[in-house]
């Protein structure tokens, strides 16, 4: 029998795959790899507590590794078939996430994995969204999409068959892995040549910049990795000075001592020339903006009670005098609004705004389990006997990914449609139900207040 690999050990080498190809298509992701080092280094040795808290949750050694990659598919089909491509690599659908609210005509999820375990092997995500052709108010066009999207097969036919091989036998070898791997990697590859001609391109970019993007290529290329920084703020300000092209503002939360959620910036999209077919099958020079380079920092994961403040504090600063984030003093009232949400860990952590996690210090594992079960969580922090850390949000955030979007599809916020979530459609489509985001970090706390009284 031939042994089986870890989904961690594929995930780990698609990973390192996706890192290699992209870097060699766009160099400029090459520079940001060392620009987020640089500075991650230097935080490190600036701050001695964060280096030795990201050694005790084990986040440094994943730090380097860390990534996540967007993609776009245009059908349900494709959307089904990479749910079950990510299943191989121990990759699963966490959250829904509806962008129209920003006016890009998708929703999505994020394949990532699961238990800490996975996460402290490689926490890869790949942020998945679903055109949503049904927001189409030209019927003439949309169908036109419909028909062009019919046609096309983003996965090879050796990708199909390795994953037949690894849901019919239960997993795949180191050889078949590697093969598996390389033939996935393909999806996701840039192809220079549009299978549309370039009037149909255009009408499809008067749509939107993300519908021609998704309808009018052989797949759906990765157009993003993103490495995770320790200060987001300074890499901003380094991206400046070395003459990328950053977007104006960071995407998500202001500034804080205690990092929530998840903030984003990134360089603006490439103009890369692409070859459209004319109606002879005559190559016709043209161009088109899709991949970019993004930079995030994750801060801690947000409970209900935390997300909905979050939510409340963003839905207020956006929505004043009606400039979205495009007003240029769009900063100073982010900061404003959000003196009001607590910024320390002993605060967010008694208010039961974020998730943490125990872990006994030696004293407490001293202690007799009588007298620990006796106390509650804080309690044993209080008295030495625990630490606590905050849980890293592994997610996304909808607003802010689709601002990251529309600075790089050329312009500023929009308001095109309304929101439209639609989780059942999104879900019929995959073939399976999301994970609640909420309901693992919950699990991951759980399980740390449990191992205080084991």
């Amino acid at each position: 029998m031939t042994a089986f690999v870890s989904p961690d050990r594929i995930r780990g080498l698609f990973a390192q795959a996706m890192s290699d190809m992209y870097r060699a298509e766009v160099p400029l992701y090459g520079d940001l790899i060392t620009l987020v080092g640089d500075i991650n280094n230097a935080t490190l040795q600036r701050d001695a507590a964060l280096a030795e808290r990201l050694q005790r949750t084990g986040e440094t050694e994943r730090l380097d590794l860390e990534r996540h990659g967007a993609i776009r598919v245009g059908t349900p089909a494709e959307l089904a078939m990479l749910g079950r491509v990510f299943a191989v690599m121990g990759m699963h659908p966490v959250g829904y996430y509806d962008l129209t609210v920003a006016g890009v005509p998708v929703h999505a999820t994020a394949f990532r994995p699961l238990t800490e375990e996975a996460l402290a092997a490689n926490p890869f995500r790949i942020f998945t969204s679903l055109l949503r052709l049904e927001l189409i108010s030209d019927a003439t066009l949309r169908a036109k999409a419909e028909a062009i999207l019919a046609k096309r097969d983003i996965f090879t036919a050796d990708a199909r068959a390795l994953l037949a091989q690894a849901e019919r036998d239960g997993g795949l070898g180191e050889a078949d892995a590697q093969r598996f791997v390389a033939e996935v990697l393909e999806t996701f590859r840039w192809h220079g040549d549009a299978t549309v001609t370039l009037e149909t391109y255009r009408a499809l970019h008067g749509l939107h910049r993300l519908v021609a993007d998704v309808v009018s290529f052989r797949g759906p290329h990765i157009n993003h990795l993103t490495p995770r920084t320790l200060d987001i703020d300074a890499a901003q300000a380094a991206m400046l000075e070395r003459g990328l092209q950053a977007k104006a503002l960071i995407e998500g939360p202001p500034c804080r001592a205690v990092p929530i959620l998840l903030r984003q910036t990134s360089f603006k999209a490439l103009e890369e020339e692409v070859a459209f077919p004319d109606a002879t099958g005559t190559l016709v020079p043209g161009s088109h903006s899709a991949r970019f380079g993004e930079i995030e920092q994750r801060g801690l994961a947000l409970t209900p009670a935390g997300r909905a403040l979050y939510d409340r504090l963003l839905a207020q600063v956006r929505q004043a005098g009606g400039a979205g984030n495009t007003s240029a003093d769009y900063p100073q009232r982010l900061a404003a609004a959000f003196a009001e949400f607590p910024d320390d860990e002993i605060t967010l952590r008694r208010e039961g705004l974020g998730y943490f996690r125990y872990r006994l210090t030696d004293t407490g594992a001293a202690l007799p389990a009588a007298e620990r079960a006796a106390m509650t969580p804080d309690a044993l922090v209080d008295a030495g006997y625990a630490v606590v850390d905050p849980i890293v949000y592994e997610d996304f955030l909808p607003v802010s990914a689709a601002g990251i979007f529309q600075s790089n599809l050329g312009g500023g916020e929009q308001r095109a449609y309304d929101a439209h979530a639609n989780q059942d459609a999104f879900e019929a489509a995959l073939g399976a139900k999301v994970h609640d985001p909420f309901a693992l970090y919950q699990q991951a706390q759980d399980a740390s207040i449990a191992a205080l009284r084991a």
